[in-house]
């Protein structure tokens, strides 16, 4: 079930309003049987593989803090069946291509075996989140949940369960454990929330989808043709995965839960390190507390070592992402730029200390535009699944477009900054927000106020510009 379908339209306030007439058991209990229900609406299957996840971590956090002794075999056995499920449903196709491409080419005959395996739905971010919770037991940074509905809740809750955010147990089940209420303000941000999320997703994602499906559709785009297009494509997934996130705030709030923010604007950094800072924040977090910092992070001895610690965790990444060699090239291209970025910092550390705190505003410009820029050359990695193709694609030149391709580009590149407009404006009204708010004024009453207006003009952007087609959500795929 997807939160832009009717299916959820209908599903979501018969929730709403049988759980507020339940006790916070009774809550806890409907909720979980909700969720149970929005995953195996898909598929009935899907539901089996969550709860065995939940089982197999739920009995190893109680036997780590039970058995102590033996708790790195528990760790072990809860680290094996999470990561031994991904692998399959997600690699194992990926591995056996790989596998019968080599030994073909040294003239070995091997065939590949026909598996035809249905990837689940949500499986790297449930997943992570039940690892991220038994590594925290493990470590002593959180108790083990001994109450089985809770605890179920916390790896299902479906306002977060396809595509995130990823939650940390100290953040979401002190939530479950408590009564929950929600205040008028919660309710205008909620709605507002869903509103804005399913605005970016009708309006701005599926119209800019649209575009760059065009563009890599053709055979052989000709240089500005195809840029056009990767910019319509970076436009895209940006509106797309935050307007899943802030659907799942905003149902969440609801329901009397605050879910993490999952982006902060990201298109506005000045490095592919203030980037990742602000994209997809919840990935970025977890893989540097189970991933980076496990490695040594950048507290190891040699500067070699600390390299080799982003780009492995960045490959990390990449493949977080999909089975496909453009993904892994993707996290090493990203995994490349902050390392050089880290690199530069000290380099031009005597400089920086002459140059003022606050950055000029040409100069921070020419940054934000700059790293703008580096971000989609990674999206091309990012979208395009075909090695050949890339290479391609990384060749073309611009003075080989024809006057005809050029007007077409120029069409395509305008008429994506106009859809891309309203998440460029909600940038720069969300930080001279931050700026404006203070204790002595009345900015923060007059900003409620006008939510009801903002509300209206996103509903009937919707039902005027949306796109004639809505795509599933990208990061279903992952």
């Amino acid at each position: 079930m997807s939160f832009n379908s009717i299916d959820f339209l209908l599903f979501f306030p018969f929730v709403l309003l049988a759980y507020w007439l339940l006790p916070r058991r009774g809550q806890n209990l409907f909720l979980l049987a909700a969720s149970y229900f929005f995953l195996c609406y898909i598929h009935l299957w899907f539901g089996a593989l969550i709860f065995l996840v939940t089982v197999v971590n739920y009995s190893c956090s109680i036997a780590i803090t039970r058995w102590p002794d033996k708790k790195k075999f528990f760790l072990f056995f809860a680290l094996l069946f999470c990561l031994g499920e991904l692998a399959y449903f997600k690699y194992v196709s990926f591995f056996l291509e790989n596998v019968t491409l080599l030994f073909n080419n040294f003239g070995i005959p091997f065939s590949q075996p026909v598996l035809s395996i249905m990837l689940p739905v949500g499986i790297s971010f449930y997943t992570f989140q039940a690892i991220a919770y038994t590594i925290d037991v493990y470590r002593g940074d959180t108790h083990p949940c001994y109450d089985v509905i809770d605890f179920a809740l916390f790896i299902s809750f479906f306002p977060q369960l396809v595509a995130g955010p990823i939650e940390r147990s100290r953040a979401l089940l002190p939530q479950i454990r408590s009564s929950r209420h929600v205040s008028p303000e919660q309710i205008q941000q909620g709605l507002l929330l869903l509103i804005w999320g399913l605005f970016k997703k009708l309006v701005i994602a599926d119209n800019t989808g649209l575009i760059a499906f065009k563009v890599f559709s053709l055979t052989d785009p000709s240089f500005f043709l195809l840029w056009s297009g990767v910019f319509a494509f970076g436009i895209q997934i940006l509106a797309d995965f935050w307007s899943y996130t802030d659907m799942a705030r905003g149902s969440a709030l609801l329901l009397g839960f605050k879910l993490s923010r999952n982006f902060d604007h990201p298109y506005f950094a000045t490095s592919p390190a203030d980037f990742w800072r602000r994209w997809h924040m919840t990935l970025s977090y977890w893989l540097r507390d189970y991933v980076y910092i496990p490695l040594g992070g950048s507290q190891v001895g040699s500067s070699f070592r600390r390299g080799a610690n982003i780009i492995i965790t960045f490959l990390l990444s990449g493949l977080w992402h999909g089975a496909s060699w453009n993904f892994i090239l993707w996290g090493a291209y990203h995994g490349m730029l902050v390392l050089l970025n880290r690199v530069g910092k000290k380099l031009f550390s005597p400089i920086r200390s002459f140059l003022p705190k606050q950055l000029p505003f040409p100069l921070l410009l020419l940054k934000i535009l700059g790293t703008f820029v580096l971000i989609n050359i990674g999206w091309l990695l990012f979208r395009e699944t075909d090695i050949h193709a890339l290479y391609h694609h990384f060749q073309l030149t611009p003075w080989s477009t024809t006057t005809e391709d050029n007007q077409v580009a120029r069409y395509l590149f305008s008429l994506t900054f106009i859809y891309s407009l309203p998440v460029f404006l909600h940038g720069l009204l969300y930080f001279w927000d931050k700026k404006k708010r203070g204790p002595q004024n009345d900015y923060a009453k007059n900003i409620l106020m006008l939510r009801p207006i903002l509300a209206a003009f996103l509903l009937l952007g919707i039902l005027t510009l949306r796109s004639p087609e809505s795509a599933t959500f990208i990061y279903f795929q992952f």
